[in-house]
């Protein structure tokens, strides 16, 4: 059923369409982006209905910067902060989303938008209706919509996390393989065919065996000018590989995957809030312990 027009042009006052009408467009991820193009042109039509509604048509920007941007907060989104400046500025009338998963995932963001909307006495629209938040019916209705975006984001993480945590306590969980193994296309794993890698692969094993330090070994690459491999990207063959300078680091990678032992394992790593730093959109990884391991199988 349409909105009701006559109901939602009641709430419209001169003063909202003397103020810019906003019109924020998001998708979740750059997958979105590329192939869910009609999900972008379903949005654009808010322009229209805010020009249904009374907006002249250069009063209505469109913030579309953050196409392939999460909304449950974890990452930053510029045009959002920008949108909630703007509306903190008094410039806006009223901000058109889809829907409210659109604007915000998260509690915080969501009601921070509406505290500086009834402030400043901006109005929200979706494809329901238009609501003020400053009058208590809309406010409830707007929280409500808040709320179920966010369990609705928190139940499809659990429904992905259970279906992930299946396939990996059968082993059947596709993972990023280390330089020197590959994946065919029947999921079995075998040796890389470059018998160079094979070759520089096993030598840093037989090395430590030998020297029983990876320092020594370190030692013992760089006094022999020995590179070490390095896949690049998802591809297999020489074209997908760099030969770099050893380092302790790269080193340490190799004797403690346990990929190479012909074992799955997962959650090896797990992210660490208290040491992720300002304006880092990827969480800081830290080592588990080998007991607190989630899955370990034995010759996989």
């Amino acid at each position: 059923m349409p909105p009701d027009l006559s109901l939602s042009q009641v709430k419209i006052t001169p003063r909202h369409l003397d103020r810019k009408a906003v019109i924020y467009i998001r998708q979740s991820s750059p997958k979105q982006v590329r192939e869910h193009l009609d999900s972008q042109l379903t949005q654009r039509t808010l322009i229209h209905r805010a020009e249904h509604l009374g907006w002249h048509p250069e009063r209505i920007d469109v913030f579309d910067g953050d196409l392939g941007q999460s909304a449950a907060g974890v990452q930053e989104r510029d045009d959002f902060k920008a949108l909630a400046a703007e509306v903190a500025l008094g410039h806006v009338g009223i901000v058109f989303g889809w829907q409210v998963s659109r604007l915000a995932r998260n509690n915080a963001e969501w009601y921070q938008l509406l505290d500086l909307a009834a402030l400043m006495g901006t109005l929200i629209g979706d494809t329901d209706g238009i609501y003020d938040p400053r009058l208590y019916n809309d406010r409830l209705l707007l929280g409500l919509k808040g709320t179920m975006s966010e369990a609705e984001l928190y139940l499809m993480r659990q429904r992905l996390h259970a279906g992930r945590l299946s396939k990996v306590q059968r082993g059947e969980y596709v993972q990023r393989l280390p330089t020197g193994l590959v994946r065919l296309s029947d999921k079995s794993v075998i040796k890389d065919p470059d018998q160079q890698i094979q070759h520089v692969i096993g030598l840093v094993f037989n090395k430590f065996q030998e020297c029983g330090s990876a320092l020594q070994v370190l030692r013992y690459c760089k006094q022999q000018e020995i590179l070490l491999p390095r896949r690049h990207g998802n591809g297999v063959g020489p074209d997908h590989v760099r030969w770099r300078q050893p380092s302790e680091e790269a080193i340490c990678a190799i004797l403690t995957n346990p990929a190479y032992a012909g074992a799955f394992v997962h959650g090896r790593r797990t992210s660490e809030p208290r040491r992720q730093a300002p304006g880092r959109q990827t969480p800081v990884m830290v080592r588990r312990p080998m007991e607190e391991w989630q899955c370990l199988i034995q010759d996989a």
